[in-house]
């Protein structure tokens, strides 16, 4: 009783930090904060199939961008897709395709999480390197599709004026009920089934555990919220194009959950939070400095190379990432337990 307490009081008290850094934040603050939610919750979703079902995967753009141009489909008046599409005009689906934000939001989900029910039949045939390459094929099928169907999604022009309505109200909201929802699926029947698959395939066969079901199951989570975040970023940024998602924003992620702990959705949390708000504080590495009297002039990407050198030290120290594949409460536990021993 007193643990359930606890976790209702946390949400309590995290959902009005959102409501508070909402409304007074500056423009650019909040903008940099959304960000960071934004991709906490495709590297949440991502990390459930990658670190804790032990499934090398790299098609989170594929899936981040269909449930980016699902929803802003819906959203975007009737009208405004009528001028916007200027190689052909719309498909008449489209131009019926009309709801509001939340309804728009969990479209874009489901449809991420029926691809990935499809996808997991010739998917999960394979494994290890095999299965990054099938799941890479699917990025960029996903990519290529949007560019050459212009009656879909206006092709290599993409979609503009999509509604903002992904303030950090929704962003935050989503980004706590997503962490609780792996934190829930970790420690459920389907969680330890997927932590005995990534340690040892055959071995949790050989215990009777349905390893498709529970692949398809992982899969299908991480499609969901990866559309759900994709949705999210398209009502945020209010434009999408195809080269948004390309294989770098796999990348991205994946440094992310390496990062925190492959496994560890606190260890994730928290490394979005340090990689966002780390690559906007050495922005000024960039800019003109002056050292010792000395103008060293404007170097651009500069920061990405202290960043990646920051990223290299880090790993060299903490090779399992910042939690390993434990959450915080986890560490915490073990090590009041050692201080009661050591009494």
């Amino acid at each position: 009783m007193k643990g359930i307490l606890i976790k209702i009081a946390l949400i309590t008290v995290s959902l009005g930090i959102i409501w508070y850094t909402n409304s007074h934040l500056d423009i650019y603050n909040l903008s940099i904060v959304n960000n960071i939610g934004i991709f906490a919750i495709l590297a949440l979703s991502y990390n459930l199939i990658n670190g804790v079902a032990g499934q090398f995967s790299l098609e989170p753009n594929g899936f981040v961008a269909i449930g980016a141009y699902m929803t802003a489909i819906f959203i975007i008046p009737m009208d405004t897709k009528i001028d916007m599409y200027a190689l052909v005009d719309p498909a008449p689906v489209i131009l019926q395709m009309q709801a509001n934000f939340p309804i728009a939001l969990l479209a874009g989900g489901l449809t991420s999480a029926l691809m990935a029910f499809l996808l997991s039949v010739p998917v999960f045939r394979v494994r290890g390197d095999y299965l990054a390459i099938v799941t890479l094929g699917f990025g960029f099928i996903i990519r290529i599709f949007a560019m050459n169907s212009p009656a879909y999604t206006n092709g290599a022009m993409g979609l503009n004026d999509i509604p903002e309505f992904a303030d950090f109200r929704w962003i935050g909201s989503i980004t706590i009920f997503t962490f609780l929802v792996m934190i829930h699926v970790i420690y459920s029947k389907y969680g330890r089934a997927m932590k005995a698959i990534r340690d040892d395939e055959d071995a949790a066969v050989a215990m009777g555990v349905n390893t498709f079901k529970v692949k398809t199951y992982a899969f299908m989570t991480s499609a969901f919220f990866e559309g759900i975040g994709g949705g999210l970023l398209a009502s945020f940024l209010s434009t999408i194009a195809p080269d948004q998602f390309t294989f770098l924003l796999t990348f991205y992620l994946l440094i992310i959950i390496v990062l925190g702990g492959l496994g560890s959705m606190t260890g994730t949390l928290v490394s979005a939070i340090v990689i966002g708000f780390g690559l906007e504080w050495l922005r000024f590495l960039d800019d003109n400095m002056t050292i010792f009297g000395y103008d060293t002039g404007a170097h651009p990407g500069m920061r990405m190379v202290v960043f990646s050198i920051l990223l290299i030290i880090t790993m060299l120290f903490a090779r399992r990432g910042l939690f390993g594949d434990r959450e915080l409460s986890d560490i915490l536990k073990s090590k009041s337990s050692s201080k009661r021993k050591n009494v």
